[in-house]
C-alpha cells in the first residue's frame, strides 16, 4: 500500500495542477498523510528550476498550515481524531513514549528534527505539540524556521545542480539535516548550561 501511496504522489508532478497538490500534500502531511511533500517537490523544482523557491514557498506555507491543523487535532480531539489517526499508521506506541518526556525543551528538539530531517515523522509532533498544549506562537515559529529551512535548501541545491544532485537528496540529504538539527540542538543545550538555566529534559 505504501508503495502504491509513494507511486501515486510522484505522478502527482506531472499533473497540469501540480501546484496545488503540492499544496494539498504539504499541507496533510504535517497532519495525517504518510508521504513526504519532498516526494512531490523534488520532480517539480527539476522541471523547472526558475520556479524552485515559489514552490519551496508553498510547500512551507503548506505544512506550516498544515502543521496547525495537526496541532487542533492533538489539542481540542485527540481521543476522537488524533489517536486513532496514530493507530493507524502504527505510531501510537512512539506518540505516547514521546508524550511521556514532552517539555518546552523536548518538543524544540522534536519539532527541529522532524522539520529538518522528517525525524519522527512531522505529523506525529505537530499532534503532540497541540496534545501537550505547547504555545501556539513558538509552534508556528518553529515550522516555519525548519520546514522553511528544508525547502528552501532543497530548492537552492535543486536550481543550482539541477538532476546530478537528486541522488545525493535521496540518499545523504537526511543525513546533512539530521546532522544541523544535532549542531542546533547542541548549541541550544549549550548555552541553557551556561545560563545554568536548570534541568534540560522533562523526563
Amino acid at each position: 500500500m505504501i508503495k502504491r501511496l509513494y507511486e501515486w504522489t510522484m505522478s502527482l508532478a506531472a499533473r497540469p495542477r501540480a501546484e496545488l497538490w503540492l499544496a494539498v500534500v504539504a499541507f496533510v502531511e504535517s497532519s495525517f498523510f504518510l508521504i513526504p511533500a519532498d516526494v512531490l517537490f523534488v520532480p517539480m523544482a527539476l522541471a523547472r528550476p526558475t520556479r524552485a523557491y515559489r514552490l519551496a514557498l508553498i510547500a512551507t506555507v503548506f505544512s506550516v498550515l498544515g502543521g496547525i491543523a495537526g496541532y487542533a487535532l492533538g489539542y481540542y480531539a485527540f481521543e476522537a481524531l488524533a489517536r486513532p489517526v496514530l493507530a493507524f499508521y502504527g505510531k501510537l506506541g512512539a506518540f505516547e513514549a514521546l508524550r511521556a518526556c514532552a517539555g518546552p525543551d523536548t518538543t524544540l528538539i522534536l519539532l527541529t528534527t522532524s522539520g529538518l530531517a522528517h525525524l519522527p515523522p512531522i505529523k506525529v509532533v505537530t499532534i503532540l505539540a497541540g496534545a501537550v498544549h505547547i504555545g501556539l506562537g513558538f509552534f508556528i515559529l518553529s515550522c516555519v524556521l525548519a520546514r522553511g529551512a528544508r525547502f528552501f535548501a532543497l530548492a537552492f541545491l535543486l536550481r543550482r545542480f539541477g538532476e546530478t544532485i537528486r541522488h545525493f537528496i535521496e540518499r545523504r540529504l537526511k543525513v546533512i539535516a539530521v546532522v544541523a538539527a544535532a549542531v542546533l540542538i547542541a548549541l541550544y543545550f549549550g548555552l541553557k548550561l551556561v545560563a545554568g538555566s536548570g534541568q534540560l529534559l522533562s523526563c
